[in-house]
Formats: structure tokens, C-alpha cells, sequence
């Protein structure tokens, strides 16, 4: 009853407060703003990729066509004969989707960094340049894009801020701090009461814009998703709470526990995640790529120069079964079957550059999970990056599908040239299935 009564007196004492209902009215409306910027990059997203399908499908009808009227390719390309294994698979037009999940509308994480589409072909790699674009989700506020996870990490807390700053010393200062101390019958429990009423008030604010979020998205569809982020959102309001009514308990006057609250804010929010960015700048630099670099331009070069007898070891080394082909014993035939086959050692050298490539970012992350303890912002932002899906794991997994996706574009195209396979409209077909599984 004692609770209740606080309750109420909270709640008259907030509804009298313009300056806290516009700070909720503000934080309430950018957190809208930024579901919608969620949920409009799921849908350009989701009809990029349903353009995509569909223009890969009339590419594959135009290849088809050539087969029906017994054409070997496009005829101001009279070099493409799509009867080849080689021009064949060329021309499979396959593509690799990252598919948003529905969740991205509360979180859009690394979304807007990675490319979430690839054209596969013979040359591809995970860290082509149309893998990687524009730039991380907290430099998108500049520009004018936020989501709603970056309004609940960094904006909640001075929300809360604003609703709890003067609690206690307001009435302290006035002098009736006592009274009330007698009436409720403990100093902590009348404090504890009074911020158990703005946890629940911005508890119920989240879960009403998370709903909201779920009518934007098919986010139901994605298991139980919404609970776990709403978990997490619960956490990280109860984290800011905690601290919060501890600087209230033992704080003497306003400004003091305002000061101290901003203080701790800038901490957490801006120094310390600032503070680890750059230890893990110092420690394990910007990785510039230049390896991916150098073997496309120079191991390349090296690759097609170096003798015939080196190309066909390595070639054989990849795919022994090629010894046994009558193509290998055959001196004119191997020419063109070693030159089309040489795309497999270069895929093989830009793997050995991308695993190192990939060992410093995994030990980039290890380092940074080992802050979390100290670093609550950084752990929050990457667990809900895991719920939607936009965590740096994700896109890992994602690149590891397309690297295997060129894996086995390469090797079927090799095992029939040497084969010496005649392409016709049924093979072509099965291509285009095995291809685009």
C-alpha cells in the first residue's frame, strides 16, 4: 500500500512536470524515427533482392535462348561460345543474398557497412569492393540515419536522467524531506518506490515500441526474437537504474547528483568505448588489404608467367582426378584446359591472404569481448547485434558462404573442361540449379 501511494504521488508529481514529459515526448519520437529507418532499410533491402532474383532470371532465359536457336553466344561477342563449360558457367548468373531479418527494425547494427548481395563469378571474393561499403552505425547519426538501439543505449540513460535528477533532493532542499521520511517509514524504501516508477513507465514505453516496431516488420516470424531483445533491453535499463538510485541514496543536492549522473553517462556512453577503440587501434592496426591487393595484381601476373610444369602441379594437387583425364595426356587440349584452369590458383591465393586477413579481425574481437566487463555499451550493442542478425559473425558466415559458393563455381567448371563436356540446354539447366542451391 506504502508503494502505491508513492506511485501516485510520483505520478502527480510527473504529469506537473512539462520538462519530463517533453523528454519522454522527444525520446519516444526518435525512437520511432528510428524504427522507421529500420523497417524502410528492411524493405529496400528485401525488394533489392527480389529485383535481383528477378533479373537473374532473365539473364538465365537469355542464355536459354541461344540455346534454342542453336547460338553459340551474343553476337557482338563472337569469342562466347556458351556450348564450353567455361562460357557456360560464366554466364550462370548466380547471386548470394545476406537476407535482412525482421528484427534489423530494432537494430541495424553493421548492416549499413557490409554489402548484403554478391554477384558470384570466376574471379570472385568475399572482400571484393562491393562487399564492403559506406560506414558504421554510430557515424549514420551525422548523416541523419539512427536506429532505435542507438536511441535506447545512448538516449535512454539521459532520459532517465531527466526523470530521476531531482528526486529526493528537491524536497531536501525545500525542507520536508523528514515528513515524508515519517509518513513512508524509510528513507530507501520512498526512494526505491519513486525510481521503481520511471523503470516501469520506460518499460512499458519500450514494450509499447517494440510492438509498434513488429507491426513495421514480420518480426514475429523471427522465433523469439523480440523477448530476447526486449530482455536486453530490460538489462540495460535496469544496469542505468542501479546506478542511478545509488548516486540518489547518497547524494547531497541537485546539482551534485546531476553532475554525477552526466559524468557516469560520458563514461560509459563515450570515454571508455573511446578508450578501448583506440587501444584496439594500437594493438592490432587497420588491416589495409594491401595483401588482397598485391595478389590481385602481382601473384596474379606471377601465375599466368610462371612454366607449364608448375601450373599443372599445382592444378593436379587441387583436383587429382584431372591426371586421369584425356585431356591431360593430350598435348594440344591441355593448353586451353591449363590456361581456363589457372583461375583456380589465383582463388587459392586470395584465400591465403583472406584467412590472414580474417585471424586479425577474429583477434580484434577477442580483445574487444575481453572490455565487456568494463565496457556495458559495447557488450549490449553486440548482443543485440546477434538478435537481428547484424553482428560481425553474421557477415563472416555470410562471406564464408560466398568464398564457398566460388569454390564450387571454379571446381565444376575445371572438372568439365578436362572432361572435354559439351554443354546443351539440359546441362545448362543443371548449372543453374546446382549453382544458385
Amino acid at each position: 500500500m506504502r508503494s502505491l501511494s508513492i506511485f501516485l504521488y510520483e505520478w502527480k508529481h510527473f504529469v506537473s512536470s512539462p520538462f519530463k514529459i517533453i523528454a519522454l515526448l522527444l525520446f519516444l519520437i526518435a525512437s520511432i524515427y528510428g524504427l522507421h529507418n529500420g523497417a524502410d532499410l528492411y524493405m529496400q533491402q528485401s525488394n533489392e533482392i527480389e529485383r535481383l532474383n528477378q533479373k537473374a532470371k532473365e539473364e538465365k532465359e537469355t542464355i536459354l535462348s541461344y540455346f534454342n536457336k542453336n547460338e553459340k553466344g551474343p553476337e557482338n561477342r563472337p569469342w562466347v561460345d556458351v556450348t564450353t563449360p567455361f562460357w557456360s558457367i560464366w554466364y550462370t548468373p548466380t547471386y548470394y543474398f545476406k537476407k535482412p531479418s525482421p528484427t534489423i527494425v530494432y537494430n541495424i547494427g553493421q548492416t549499413e557497412q557490409y554489402g548484403f548481395y554478391k554477384k558470384i563469378g570466376l574471379y570472385s571474393s568475399p572482400y571484393d569492393a562491393d562487399m564492403a561499403k559506406e560506414i558504421a552505425n554510430p557515424e549514420r547519426i551525422q548523416s541523419g540515419t539512427l536506429d532505435f538501439s542507438f536511441v535506447v543505449l545512448f538516449l535512454m540513460p539521459l532520459l532517465l536522467l531527466v526523470l530521476l535528477y531531482n528526486i529526493k533532493t528537491s524536497e531536501a532542499e525545500q525542507g520536508f524531506l523528514p515528513l515524508i521520511f515519517v509518513q513512508t517509514g524509510s528513507k530507501n524504501w520512498w526512494i526505491l518506490s519513486r525510481t521503481l516508477f520511471y523503470t516501469i513507465l520506460l518499460l512499458f514505453s519500450l514494450l509499447g515500441l517494440m510492438f509498434y516496431g513488429a507491426t513495421l516488420t514480420k518480426v514475429f516470424e523471427a522465433d523469439n526474437t523480440f523477448w530476447i531483445i526486449f530482455l536486453y533491453l530490460t538489462i540495460y535499463l535496469v544496469f542505468w537504474v542501479v546506478l542511478y538510485f545509488l548516486i540518489l541514496k547518497y547524494g547531497k543536492n541537485i546539482i551534485s547528483n546531476t553532475l554525477q549522473m552526466i559524468g557516469i553517462w560520458l563514461l560509459f556512453a563515450f570515454i571508455i568505448p573511446a578508450v578501448v577503440h583506440q587501444w584496439i587501434s594500437i594493438e592490432k592496426p587497420t588491416n589495409l588489404m594491401i595483401d588482397l591487393i598485391d595478389i590481385k595484381r602481382d601473384k596474379t601476373d606471377e601465375i599466368y608467367e610462371q612454366s607449364n610444369t608448375d601450373t599443372d602441379n599445382q592444378i593436379f594437387n587441387l583436383y587429382p582426378s584431372l591426371k586421369q583425364t584425356k585431356t591431360a595426356q593430350d598435348t594440344i587440349a591441355i593448353k586451353e584446359a591449363r590456361n581456363d584452369s589457372r583461375i583456380a590458383l589465383i582463388n587459392v591465393a586470395m584465400k591465403i591472404a583472406i584467412s590472414k586477413l580474417e585471424e586479425d579481425n577474429r583477434t580484434k574481437n577477442e580483445l574487444i569481448s575481453k572490455t565487456y566487463w568494463f565496457n556495458p555499451l559495447t557488450y549490449f550493442q553486440n548482443k543485440l547485434n546477434h538478435s537481428s542478425k547484424t553482428h560481425y559473425d553474421d557477415y563472416q558466415t555470410y562471406r564464408n558462404d560466398i568464398q564457398n559458393s566460388v569454390d564450387k563455381r571454379i571446381e565444376i567448371m575445371i572438372l568439365d573442361i578436362w572432361d572435354n563436356v559439351k554443354v546443351d540446354k539440359t546441362k545448362y539447366l543443371e548449372y543453374n540449379k546446382i549453382l544458385n542451391k
